[in-house]
């Protein structure tokens, strides 16, 4: 069984944490929405840039990349960045300012952004040509993707899973935020996909579905295993993770916080430290 060591563990959980603060201090700050997307993918991006991209935001050819399908969750990666040391505090600061480079969906422009996202569908196909590509090269560099579950209604991602089979890109690795909800209400309602890992399958893919706010059972799906096949991770979260009246509400999608739902959200976190 592949597992990370308990020091890499630690310091995945522990920059969980601080990614989950600095969501909320920097979309009060903005006045910015799109929290709960934000909160309900925070242990997947801890997982990935707590330990598991080789050499993220470098120039290095070999590097892991990382493509953010799901744009508008953003604000958790600019925070990831910024504990990683590719961001200092005053950018980190300007998130939605005017004349800054931290919108709400990731620019290229960005050390550690390889790929501008945010027009759902589209994400996954670009990770495909950057597989393909790095493979084209024989080079040893990783591909992961993260896509929202309401972002599997689009045609464009069931095209890409099946250039990704076809090709045997083992070396690509997908993880969707399973949160339950979109735009218009829960995704069952909405376009239900579900048994969402059983469809991956059948496109080739090896499927697993884990906690996705359980940082050692992501950890473990997501260290490739080199078997022909790419790899697809169903992370089941909730919108919202973290901050009890926004969880599993719908309206979080785009609300911004006012002064008091703010203090409210801190003071819940601080509660389970």
């Amino acid at each position: 069984m592949l597992r990370p060591d308990p020091a890499t563990l630690r310091r995945m959980n522990d920059l969980a944490g601080k990614i989950r603060r600095g969501v909320l201090e920097q979309s009060r700050a903005a006045n910015v929405g799109h929290i709960g997307s934000s909160l309900s993918v925070v242990e997947i991006i801890a997982t990935l840039w707590g330990g598991l991209l080789r050499h993220a935001g470098t120039e290095q050819p070999n590097r892991d990349r990382f493509v953010l399908c799901k744009g508008h969750a953003a604000l958790a990666l600019y925070v990831a960045m910024h504990h990683a040391g590719l961001m200092d505090e005053a950018t980190l600061g300007t998130y939605c300012a005017d004349g800054t480079h931290l919108g709400v969906h990731p620019e290229a422009c960005l050390a550690g952004i390889d790929v501008a996202t945010g027009s759902l569908g589209q994400g996954l196909s670009v990770a495909c040509g950057l597989a393909h590509g790095l493979r084209l090269r024989q080079s040893p560099a990783r591909v992961f993707a993260l896509l929202s579950d309401a972002e599997c209604n689009e045609g464009q991602v069931w095209e890409a899973a099946q250039f990704a089979a076809h090709h045997r890109l083992s070396h690509l690795t997908a993880i969707i935020d399973a949160n339950g909800s979109q735009a218009l209400g829960p995704t069952r309602d909405v376009l239900n996909l579900a048994p969402m890992a059983a469809r991956w399958e059948a496109f080739g893919w090896d499927a697993v579905e884990v906690d996705g706010h359980d940082t050692a059972q992501l950890a473990e799906a997501l260290i490739p295993r080199g078997i022909g096949k790419p790899r697809l991770v169903v992370a089941r979260t909730v919108l919202g993770k973290g901050v009890g009246y926004m969880e599993n509400q719908v309206a979080w999608h785009y609300l911004p916080m006012s002064a008091q739902q703010y203090e409210q959200a801190l003071n819940g976190l601080e509660a389970v430290a």
